[in-house]
């Protein structure tokens, strides 16, 4: 139940808000309103304190202690050590009361120790220095003490202390200049604006003079909406009213930057702060192996009652006989006989719970949080995930889904700033179907180079050359670019203009950079803001300045952004660029095919576009324009609504003037990444809202679809031709008849579906009656699983939460991971299971929010593939291990039971009981948890199919689980049933005395801690002295513990019972032989099945681990394809469109071969290659295959515009320098995702 509701309205009503609004009142300086104006209602706001920790000195033992009896687990010890303080136990209360001690310390110490180091930085900034004005002065603070009300004065460099409405600062125009890295990681500057009326004060004593009032609306956290007015008061005139917004708004956390001072006045002061209100914790995700883990603890539990009932049975069934009820030696007090036989019943029954409740692995609860917290910060440390560009490395918000990394069924990827840089290069320009590319034009001049292309005329006239001009300034003043200027020697037109201030653009958006730049190479360069005024240099190297008169901004819904600029000829332009779908419908005039064809051809090469128009206001539809933004910027209530509405009446009829093409290139190995993907049986759908063309160009550029693909549309434009119900029945034959008709022997037909998010929509509606609910969206699941790629265009953030959740919810229910770099990202990195956030260039928001961060797509390959794998490997390792420790623990205390009589008598010793899973067994496993490494890095980079072992939570599954349960059943008999006939021959010490019930006890524990130790050596396969030393070092503090609590005298103890009885059982012979024969007995059986397994039936992972073994050389040839020799570090080879020249191989041989042809364009490298040859034999020796390991020994280069050759110069084949080599030929080759290369049979010829 969510009591969030009601805890706000009780902390409301305790804050003295008994009438609670929607907006709120400041009085600046706290002056109130002049008489008459107003009503002065005084409101109470929380101080400028910041408290992110947890707990206080005062609650936080009772706060603790009730979040961690909260776990079942802990509970459930809370339970049975309670028990054994009341009623009369066979054990004591220390057993069970000693290790959830620990548990419990352990957790809080860590819990403890985390909330002072925030309660530490709290109190830093806390106690930060600040500047307030007071009474015509600036007085220096602490930062708690500021107030809502107050104005603050923050200087250069400076983080502002709360959140403030920007009164002036030192610039003359109003502005400053603000970076806010630390709250979404965009370090380019942004810009904020003061109000007009107020912007001119600039001494302390004239913003302590002003008389104003600010509403806004309550604290909420989105970091870019804010809405407010100020109502400025002058003498006894009516108030004068101004729009607040988000420009208007200098968060806490950020930082003034190359502005010398500002003064602001406070709205929202600590924990109201938006930079607060982001910090909330996000919703707890659960991992499979979590939820395994409680599975299998609910099966135990299951078996502890069982043994329970069946013992107090047992005992009551034994005590029938007088005989065996009251033995002479034992007679029943007369309480006990006048108990009723049911209380008796339930005590016993409560007593064989305490007495087999150490099968409930308490410790196990802290190894794993251990294990997750420590294992964290090999992510952190991995040198391979460092990007030397960002100076960072991954991060882990979360610990709690490491080896959820390793399970990984579907990743759902945005595109633009994740497969690609998002780093934009201008490519070209369309004016009236005319193209401009800036490598080829300068300044309006065609160059020698480019005469083949159709360009602008150096003296084009008329019609076009206004066009031309128009579509030039559009993109010069239709944008939100800072200028930078800095002296330099370089000119502002690189070649022809000397010794000028060099512009540098800082912008959020990379487009708009891009286009700045690109218009800057045609001749047309932006120079700066001021005073309101935009000032251009056009290419005939004049300024021209225009005003400034309003900013439509972009938003994602609409599109699009506009400017209303006045030129110096008093004329009203309205500039406007957006995607096509968003300008075309708005456009009344304008060469619109052959600029819509030129944006459909290059979305098909993987382009981004914007279409660019324009439209000439007159003087009353301008004021018009005026009175209707003015009106929705002052509306308090439904701003974002009433803006759209204006927007939309002032953005049409319009006049196209052309679009632009700008290159997001791929980012580096994004292509390997996926590939190495799919070979893991991971399949990764892209969920972008770009247009569909581009969004499939750069499916094909990263290997997601391929040239063999059969692509799938499932678009608005089918479904416009055919009904939706029509064309998912028509997808879904196409697949399943595939796959009917080739069967499993053939490998199937490969399909790609693309949709996009209007036809998404229908999908997720409930479908005709005839159909029944939601049976569109079974059959769009159906089409998905046959599909090894899925694209989905054209998509709203919430539509990808959905696609991510309709996943999550399907029948397989898999495990999902989404990976992106933008605020558009975050709604499907919190719905995925994993969420991955990529350190890009659209800020931090999706890294702040999601579970792991990492610099680059490419780090997806390793921490998934590498890391993950090891991790669940690990914890599985772990959770199974403590299941069957804990069953070779308790069962001869079952089995003890029968010899007894059924009368609780503890077979192990009150020490040994408790420090079983403390000390003597934990440590070993924990180490084993964090360093294990089954295979190595290289081969689970080098061969990523080995992911596909552990996948679908394989080695939690519950075969494997009664494996590991019946091992531990089968060894503990072992234990029991070997001393038990090994004391049945009666055994004698030296000295002819006879072994007791706590030798007999001593010598199973040995026996116990020995063989569950070395069983977790055999199953290590990295061994590193920290192994070692945890291994034998438990196996040596075991033995150096017994010998010492039965070797003296302690005088705390009431009664020593073990005294000298380890030390009696180590003297006799038959024991020592004993103890071996036991362990060997109880660990035979598992090699025997570990060896028939490897044998007989072995897994990828493990003839992987034979071939690491047995050193099989790398550049060995093989039958069939394999890994490319040479490890991990060895690219896989391309051989592209190109051509290289002839170049000497150092006297080596050289061998021409026909190669197939490749796409034209792609950008490659081809590489000089060597074989490997096995033996030292002067013949190439091949196999019946004709697969050939090449290994890539340097790259060569490649010209792109160059006809793709018959003949390449493919490497050096040499055999200690001897030129005598045999190869096939005539051959080809062909290129597999591994790195091989495939030969057709051919003669042996001589070279």
């Amino acid at each position: 139940m969510d009591f969030s509701v009601l805890r706000n309205l009780i902390s409301r009503y305790c804050a003295g808000e008994e009438y609670w609004v929607d907006s709120r009142t400041i009085y600046i300086g706290h002056k109130e309103p002049p008489p008459g104006t107003e009503a002065y209602i005084l409101q109470r706001y929380p101080d400028n304190r910041i408290v992110s920790s947890k707990y206080t000195l005062w609650n936080f033992i009772p706060k603790n202690l009730f979040e961690q009896f909260r776990r079942i687990a802990n509970f459930y010890f809370l339970l049975i050590f309670l028990v054994q303080l009341i009623i009369d136990t066979p054990t004591s209360p220390v057993t069970s009361g000693l290790p959830l001690f620990f548990v419990i310390t352990v957790t809080a110490i860590k819990q403890g120790y985390e909330d002072w180091l925030r309660h530490k930085a709290d109190c830093s900034i806390n106690e930060c220095p600040a500047d307030v004005v007071q009474q015509g002065a600036v007085v220096r603070t602490e930062s708690h003490k500021i107030r809502v009300g107050d104005v603050v004065m923050v200087r250069e460099d400076e983080t502002f202390p709360c959140d403030l409405i920007l009164l002036s600062s030192s610039r003359d125009d109003g502005t400053c200049y603000v970076t806010t890295a630390s709250l979404d990681g965009e370090s380019s500057h942004k810009t904020y604006y003061a109000v007009p009326d107020t912007m001119a004060f600039i001494s302390e004593q004239e913003v302590d003079s002003l008389h104003a009032t600010i509403e806004c609306e309550q604290p909420q956290s989105d970091l870019y909406k804010f809405v407010g007015r100020i109502n400025i008061y002058k003498d006894q005139e009516e108030p004068i009213a101004r729009p607040l917004g988000a420009e208007n708004l200098l968060l806490r956390g950020a930082t003034l930057k190359n502005t010398e001072h500002i003064y602001g006045v406070s709205i929202y002061t600590g924990m109201d702060t938006k930079m607060a209100l982001n910090y909330q914790s996000k919703s707890q995700k659960r991992s499979a192996v979590e939820k395994s883990m409680n599975a299998f603890l609910i099966v135990y539990l299951c078996m502890l009652i069982s043994k329970a009932v069946i013992n107090t049975a047992l005992k009551y069934t034994w005590q029938w006989s007088s005989d065996h009820d009251e033995p002479w030696y034992n007679h029943r007090t007369e309480i006990d006989r006048e108990r009723h036989v049911v209380i008796r019943a339930f005590t016993d029954f409560l007593a064989f719970m305490v007495l087999f409740n150490y099968i409930i692995p308490v410790s196990m609860y802290v190894t794993v949080e251990m294990q997750k917290f420590l294992g964290s910060y090999f992510i952190a440390w991995d040198t391979d995930m460092y990007d030397e560009d960002l100076g960072e490395g991954a991060q882990v918000n979360t610990s709690d889904l490491n080896e959820e990394l390793g399970q990984v069924e579907y990743v759902f990827t945005d595109k633009t700033g994740t497969l690609t840089e998002n780093c934009m290069e201008f490519i070209e320009c369309c004016v009236d179907g005319h193209i401009y590319i800036p490598h080829a034009i300068c300044n309006g001049q065609i160059l020698s180079a480019a005469s083949s292309i159709d360009m602008i005329d150096s003296s084009p006239g008329g019609y076009r050359r206004d066009h031309e001009d128009l579509f030039f300034r559009a993109l010069c003043l239709c944008h939100t670019v800072q200028v930078k200027e800095e002296e330099t020697v370089m000119g502002i037109k690189m070649g022809i203009h000397q010794c000028r201030p060099t512009s540098f653009y800082i912008s959020s958006s990379p487009d708009e950079v891009a286009l700045v730049e690109g218009m800057k190479r045609l001749g047309y360069t932006y120079l700066r803001l001021k005073d309101g005024h935009m000032e251009i240099l056009n290419k005939d190297d004049e300024i021209e300045r225009f005003e400034l008169l309003h900013v439509l901004n972009f938003d994602p819904v609409r599109r699009r952004m506009s400017v209303i600029v006045k030129s110096s000829a008093g004329d009203y332009l309205l500039f406007c660029k957006g995607a096509d779908s968003s300008i075309l419908p708005r456009v009344v005039s304008g060469k619109v095919e052959q600029v819509r064809a030129r944006v459909e051809q290059n979305a098909v090469e993987g382009l981004r576009t914007l279409c660019v128009a324009y439209r000439s206001l007159s003087s009353v539809e301008y004021e018009e324009a005026c009175h209707q933004l003015s009106d929705a910027k002052l509306a308090l209530q439904d701003r974002e609504q009433r803006l759209a509405q204006a927007y939309d009446i002032i953005e049409r009829d319009f006049t196209l003037l052309g679009a632009t093409a700008v290159e997001d290139r791929l980012q580096e190995k994004a292509a390997d990444t996926i590939e190495s993907l799919h070979k893991a049986g991971i399949k990764v759908w892209v969920l972008t809202g770009d247009k569909m063309e581009t969004a499939a160009a750069t499916c094909y550029a990263s290997k997601l679809f391929r040239r063999s693909t059969q692509i799938l549309e499932l678009t608005k434009k089918r479904t416009e031709e055919q009904s939706l119900h029509e064309v998912l029945f028509d997808l879904k034959r196409t697949v399943l008849r595939e796959r009917s008709v080739l069967g499993l022997s053939v490998e199937c037909q490969d399909y790609g579906l693309i949709i996009d998010g209007a036809t998404l929509s229908a999908v997720l509606k409930p479908g005709p009656e005839s159909l029944g609910s939601g049976n569109y969206r079974d059959i769009f699941l159906e089409i998905c699983r046959n599909c090894s790629a899925v694209l989905c265009c054209r998509m709203a953030p919430l539509q990808k939460a959905q696609i991510v959740k309709l996943i999550k919810a399907s029948k397989e229910h898999p495990i999902t991971l989404a990976i992106g770099d933008g605020a558009n990202d975050v709604s499907m990195i919190l719905e995925a299971h994993v969420g991955i956030g990529i350190m890009g260039k659209e800020g931090r928001q999706a890294a702040r929010n999601s579970d792991y961060a990492i610099p680059k797509f490419k780090h997806l390959k390793k921490i998934l593939l590498v890391h993950g794998h090891f991790y669940y490997i690990r914890i599985a390792e772990l959770v199974q291990y403590f299941f069957y420790k804990n069953v070779c623990f308790i069962f001869p205390q079952f089995l003890y039971q029968f010899f007894c009589g059924f009368s609780q008598q503890p077979l192990y010793d009150t020490a040994y009981l408790t420090l079983y899973n403390i000390s003597f067994t934990s440590l070993p496993i924990l180490i084993y948890s964090l360093i294990e490494k089954h295979v190595s890095i290289e081969t689970l980079k080098r061969d990523p199919s080995l992911y596909r072992d552990v996948a679908k939570n394989s080695l939690l599954r519950w075969p494997v689980f009664l494996y590991w349960t019946c091992l531990g059943l089968f060894d503990a008999s072992i234990f029991f049933f070997g001393a038990y006939f090994l004391f049945d021959n009666t055994t004698f010490t030296s000295k002819g005395q006879m072994f007791g019930n706590w030798t007999f006890g001593t010598l199973i524990f040995t026996v116990l801690v020995f063989t569950v130790t070395l069983k977790l050596a055999l199953d290590t396969h990295h061994w590193t002295w920290i192994n070692h030393f945890v291994i034998w070092g438990s196996l040596l503090f075991y033995v150096i513990f017994s010998l010492l609590w039965g070797g003296i005298i302690w005088p705390f103890l009431n009664y020593q019972r073990m005294y000298y009885v380890f030390m009696q059982m180590l003297s006799s012979g038959p024991a020592w032989l004993g103890i071996i024969l036991l362990i060997t007995l109880s660990l035979l059986p598992d090699v025997l099945k570990k060896v028939l397994c490897r044998t007989v039936c072995p897994t990828a992972t493990e003839r992987a681990q034979r071939v690491r073994a047995d050193g099989v050389s790398a550049g060995s040839l093989s039958p069939g394809p394999g890994p490319v020799p040479g490890g991990a570090d060895e690219r896989d080879m391309l051989f592209p469109a190109g051509t290289c020249g002839d170049r000497e191989c150092g006297g080596r041989a050289r061998v021409a071969t026909d190669v197939e042809k490749q796409p034209q364009g792609r950008r490659a490298e081809l590489t000089r290659v060597s074989s490997h040859l096995s033996g030292s034999s002067d013949k190439w020796r091949s196999t019946d295959s004709g697969h050939s390991h090449l290994r890539v020994m340097e790259p060569l280069p490649l010209c792109r515009s160059e006809p793709f050759p018959q003949k390449l110069l493919l490497g050096q084949l040499a055999d200690e320098g001897r030129a005598d080599l045999c190869i096939r030929s005539p051959y080809k080759l062909r290129l597999s995702g591994a790195g091989f290369v495939y030969c057709t049979p051919g003669p042996e010829t001589s070279v």
